[in-house]
């Protein structure tokens, strides 16, 4: 093979095996495509609930007719879960700080149960229909990094409570 020839040969493969490396270490959410990888420090990240960041609605059962301050317990078949965010969001997005390697879905204070724990990312969890949540009115679903860190910066996304049994 010609010098030129060989050089040029080389030269195709070194820039063809470069970027299939950076391809491969590209954040699959860059592309649109989230990988279930595992949640780990220094991301930033969305929370949703039922698909969605904001304006989101949890169907609540309250059978009769509901009084201020009632509370019930969440439809079957509702999520949660979190996505990795640009840097550029950080003004609205969670961040997990130095030391996360989980984020905590807290469901406020009328909530009896433990936080939904979240592990990796793109993974639904379900709403646990044990919760015990208000019937009608609207609150905030909390997405906390754990364990925390100084730089540690909690996602909030603000629901609707809808009754389902009006």
């Amino acid at each position: 093979m010609a010098p030129t020839l060989r050089r040029r040969s080389l030269t195709v493969a070194v820039v063809t095996v470069g970027a299939a490396a950076l391809m491969a270490a590209a954040p699959a959410y860059a592309a649109g495509v989230v990988d279930p990888a595992p949640i780990g420090p220094g991301q930033y990240f969305t929370g949703l609930v039922d698909n969605v960041s904001s304006q989101a609605v949890i169907k609540v059962v309250c059978p009769g007719p509901v009084v201020p301050g009632e509370t019930g317990h969440p439809l079957a078949g509702q999520t949660v879960e979190a996505l990795p965010a640009a840097a550029s969001s950080a003004s609205t997005a969670g961040y997990t700080g130095s030391a996360a390697d989980r984020i905590n879905v807290d469901f406020g204070a009328t909530s009896t149960t433990a936080p939904v724990t979240l592990t990796h990312w793109a993974v639904q969890a379900a709403i646990p229909t044990s919760l015990l949540l208000p019937c009608s009115g609207s609150g905030t679903v909390v997405f906390v990094p754990a364990p925390a860190s100084p730089t540690a910066q909690a996602a909030t996304v603000v629901v609707d409570y809808a009754n389902i049994a009006d």
